[in-house]
C-alpha cells in the first residue's frame, strides 16, 4: 500500500505564490518519475509539470516561468512552487508518482493524490 499525501492548497490572490507538497508513505521502496496534475471544472486531466529520477524537468507551456517543481528522494516528497499565480491555474492539483513498491522482483505502480484545491481569485 502506498499513500500520497498532498497539502499547501489554497486560495490567493493573482500574483501570488503557493506551494503544493506531496510525500509517499507506505510500501515505498523509491519513486521514479513524479508529477502534477491539474483539473478545472469542465475540463480535462491536464498536466502541469513532471520531474525523472535524475531531476529532468517539464513543464506545460501555460506555466513555464511560473512554476517550478523538485523532489527530495530522501523524503520522498515532489514540490510544486507556483509564482505568479493567475485566475486561470484555479483547479484540483493532483500529485502523481510512479512508485517501486518491490525490488525483488522489481514492482512498481501508478499512484495519484487526493488532490488539493488550489483558488487563484480577487
Amino acid at each position: 500500500q502506498v499513500q500520497l499525501v498532498e497539502s499547501g492548497g489554497g486560495l490567493v490572490q493573482p500574483g501570488g505564490s503557493l506551494r503544493l507538497s506531496c510525500a509517499a508513505f507506505g510500501r515505498v521502496r523509491s519513486i521514479n518519475a513524479m508529477g502534477w496534475y491539474r483539473q478545472a471544472p469542465g475540463n480535462e486531466r491536464e498536466m502541469v509539470a513532471t520531474i525523472t529520477t535524475t531531476g529532468t524537468t517539464n513543464y506545460v507551456d501555460s506555466v513555464k516561468g511560473r512554476f517550478t517543481i523538485s523532489r527530495d528522494n530522501a523524503k520522498n516528497t515532489v514540490y510544486l512552487r507556483m509564482d505568479s499565480l493567475k485566475p486561470e491555474d484555479t483547479a484540483v492539483y493532483y500529485c502523481s508518482a510512479e512508485v517501486v513498491v518491490s525490488r525483488s522482483p522489481v514492482r512498481a505502480s501508478n499512484y495519484w493524490g487526493q488532490g488539493t484545491q488550489v483558488t487563484v481569485s480577487s
